[in-house]
């Protein structure tokens, strides 16, 4: 293909994504001047350059829309939906026409007849207008043409790098008109583009087309930046990748060797390299603006079909990402988008009904974080039915009817991105059929990001994506178990934490059988990675004389420890894919070639975390640990219950049935506010009252002190008809699962009985009858609905 023809083509492309969103804009401000003289000239320039390329249909669909743009730019013409539509729909046909001449070098055989015919009746007229006839020759121009033809040969008139030459050449300027120009030149400085268009012979856009088509044809004209092919830049990386490694086993050496001028020179090599990566890097990094600027134009079109009004808002364009994470969330967050539109946002009517402004908001939102970049796509619709996903999901056999009534919200939300499900009542041709949502998830998690979805009932929805920077170079914390090495990334590093020998046995607790460590108050779940990847045959349980390395970790919204035998340093690696014999194993997410040409696996921390069951309900570490675990044996063994025991007052265990649990939760004493004497905090949208079983069951003084700000409240919260309570208790000791039989009969309010739990007495707590005592209030709430 010519190189001529491959400029029209890259700049015919930006231009009509510049076209889609300048088009969008100006329907919602059809008084811009600017923005509708901005698209006036971008497609006077696609015509003339097509048209000077010989691309006949693709000038005349061209030249049809810039006729109807004369015409509103003239005043002639109102913009209008139908209009914009119009004009978009030819924007999408020439995008049609250039991806032929790309493939083929012909602009394609697909017939725009009707699209024309529709263009010119816009127009208001039967026929479309013609170019203006050429103004006539007045006498002094008549009288100047036959003595300046010689100087028109002289000037060679058909170099195509002068502007006159070119014009004469597509017919935009007649000869003699240029004669004359060409002779008050002369005489003047102005430039002959300037004279023509003083002389009424030309168009200002004609100067402006032939002058950018000149730019592109000149090689020798001057440019701030040039196009390079993305494989150029993709062996570039791999060559610096390459350079890095490389870099790296020669520090090692160097550290090795007591030669001050080798150490000079490799650490000399070293910031070199570091700075050609990071300029390399930068090469690849895009702004993700390169995706949001076609979602103006699918926002409109959706919201016309759908009947709604939307308003798109975007902040956060310029954030950057690397290309090959560019293009991997660019149909998730299609998808997000044409979800919120379709599901999220209600009609105009609807939002009126519920005190809501006409026009719904849908919002993009992009920022860095912790070494990641955080989008949220967010709307101001009805938000999920919760009950409606758990129905749904008990009819599809993906949870028991007891499951789906204790689980909290957000994994009921989060249920949206299984395969297959769906709420929707019809199928539409944007959405409904169950699939999307879990590509979704799947594309997102593939990169190393996370996805999690809030919505609140009556207020919208907002789901928050997480994705790494860059996917080929990344800073990693290396760790040693099993005598083998491991890559742990540093985007799921949250802290480390060293138990010394004679302290693991302590800090570290069994919980029903699972491991967790007690970190400043919470428990952390805990993963063996000598067991999880059995590298070792070792007992669970660490040996009182052996320290323990704890590489705190978060993946999926979850946080938890991974037990190493050694921490060794941190780095920046190379991410090397695996083969097709590993993919298959989630513990790992890829591998790198160490300084001393070893090879290390880089963990995968959300698939070890899933290896290892320790996520399941995320909110609450304790509950990871145990109920998911429990739940066939829970079903199976009908006449045990699952209890959760707490500690109130300095020797008092109670025990509360879980299914009476709605959430743990843990709280800084800083949120706790007064509604009068009720101590209350707020709590997802509500006021939640909150009660001290400490003083009421273990008949401590309300008098007590409340504890000193920065303290954490470990609370139980208990729901009953949409109101929320939360008992507030010193501590959450266990969760255990036994055959509950009450011994001795209750002998003081607010206790139903005692019985033996864990070989210890224990007060089975009466959870309404406490709530209903203490907050009267409550319990008529709970009648009125």
């Amino acid at each position: 293909m010519d190189d001529i023809v491959k400029d029209f083509l890259i700049e015919s492309y930006e231009n009509l994504d510049r076209l889609d969103r300048e088009l969008v804009k100006l329907e919602s401000d059809p008084s811009s001047k600017e923005l509708l003289a901005s698209i006036f000239r971008t497609i006077h320039t696609i015509k003339g350059s097509c048209g000077f390329l010989g691309f006949a249909r693709l000038e005349k669909l061209a030249h049809a829309g810039e006729n109807l743009l004369s015409r509103l730019r003239d005043g002639k013409l109102t913009l209008s939906e139908e209009l914009t539509s119009a004009l978009l729909a030819t924007v999408d046909a020439i995008r049609r026409m250039l991806a032929a001449i790309e493939a083929s070098g012909q602009d394609g055989e697909e017939d725009y007849t009707s699209l024309i015919e529709r263009l010119t009746a816009l127009q208001g007229e039967a026929h479309p207008p013609q170019d203006s006839p050429p103004p006539t020759a007045t006498p002094e121009k008549a009288r100047s043409s036959p003595t300046s033809a010689p100087a028109i040969n002289d000037v060679k008139l058909d170099d195509p790098s002068k502007i006159g030459g070119l014009l004469l050449e597509r017919g935009q300027v007649r000869r003699e008109d240029l004669a004359l120009a060409l002779e008050k030149q002369e005489v003047g400085r102005k430039r002959i583009g300037e004279i023509l268009i003083d002389q009424g012979a030309v168009k200002p856009e004609d100067v402006m087309a032939a002058q950018q088509l000149l730019e592109a044809r000149n090689p020798e004209t001057p440019a701030e930046t040039i196009r390079v092919g993305v494989n150029l830049l993709d062996r570039l990386m791999n060559l610096v990748g390459e350079l890095v490694l490389a870099r790296n086993q020669l520090l090692q050496f160097s550290n090795s060797l007591q030669d001050a001028g080798f150490q000079a020179v490799s650490q000399r090599l070293n910031l070199i390299a570091t700075e050609l990566q990071e300029e390399v890097m930068k090469t690849r990094m895009q702004p993700i603006g390169n995706v949001w600027n076609k979602f103006p134009r699918t926002v409109r079109d959706l919201a016309i079909s759908c009947s709604k009004e939307v308003r798109l808002d975007m902040e956060g364009q310029d954030t950057e990402l690397d290309r090959t994470i560019i293009e991997a969330i660019k149909d998730p967050l299609t998808h997000l988008v044409r979800n919120c539109i379709d599901h999220g946002i209600e009609a105009s009517e609807a939002r009126k009904q519920a005190g809501k402004l006409p026009t719904g908001i849908l919002k993009l939102r992009a920022f860095h974080e912790g070494g990641q970049v955080n989008i949220e796509i967010s709307d101001d619709g009805a938000g999920l039915n919760g009950e409606r996903i758990r129905r749904k999901a008990v009819e599809r056999g993906l949870v028991s009817t007891q499951q789906a009534a204790r689980m909290p919200d957000r994994d009921v939300f989060n249920m949206i991105f299984l395969p297959g499900f769906s709420t929707a009542e019809k199928v539409t041709n944007v959405s409904g059929r169950g699939v999307g949502m879990d590509v979704v998830k799947t594309n997102v998690e593939k990169i190393g990001g996370t996805v999690d979805v809030q919505s609140t009932a009556g207020q919208g929805t907002t789901v928050k994506i997480k994705i790494p920077l860059t996917l080929a170079i990344i800073p990693a914390l290396m760790v040693t178990s099993g005598r083998e090495r491991f890559a742990i990334p540093q985007v799921s590093l949250l802290e480390l934490v060293r138990l010394e020998s004679g302290e693991s046995t302590k800090g570290i607790e069994m919980v029903h059988g699972a491991p967790v460590y007690r970190l400043r108050g919470r428990l952390l779940p805990l993963v063996y990675l000598n067991r999880e990847l059995q590298l070792a045959q070792e007992s669970m349980h660490l040996k009182q004389d052996h320290a323990a390395n704890i590489v705190v970790v978060q993946a999926d919204g979850c946080e938890f420890g991974v037990v190493v035998d050694e921490i060794t340093d941190t780095e920046e690696i190379v991410v090397k894919p695996l083969g097709k014999q590993l993919k298959g194993i989630t513990a790992y997410s890829g591998a790198t070639i160490m300084g001393d040409g070893r090879v290390a696996l880089i963990l995968d921390i959300l698939g070890l975390a899933q290896r290892a069951q320790v996520i399941s309900v995320r909110d609450s570490a304790l509950a990871d640990t145990v109920q998911e675990k429990n739940v066939v044996k829970e079903e199976a063994a009908r006449d045990r219950q699952t209890l959760l025991v707490v500690q109130c007052g300095e020797h008092g265990r109670m025990a509360i049935p879980l299914s009476l649990v709605a959430r743990l939760e843990e709280f800084p004493s800083s949120a706790i506010e007064m509604a009068g004497p009720q101590e209350v905090m707020q709590y997802r949208g509500q006021i939640m009252p909150l009660i001290r079983l400490s003083r009421v069951i273990a008949g401590v003084s309300r008098e007590t002190p409340t504890p000193a700000p920065g303290t954490q409240l470990q609370v139980v919260v208990y729901s009953e008809a949409g109101h929320s309570v939360g008992l507030v208790v010193d501590r959450i000791v266990d969760i255990v699962e036994e055959k509950l039989v009450v011994q001795t009969p209750a002998q003081r309010r607010g206790v139903l009985g005692s019985s033996v739990v864990q070989k210890r007495v224990t007060d089975l707590l009466d959870v309404p009858g406490v709530v209903r005592e203490v907050i009267p209030a409550f319990a008529e709430s709970h009648g009125s609905n």
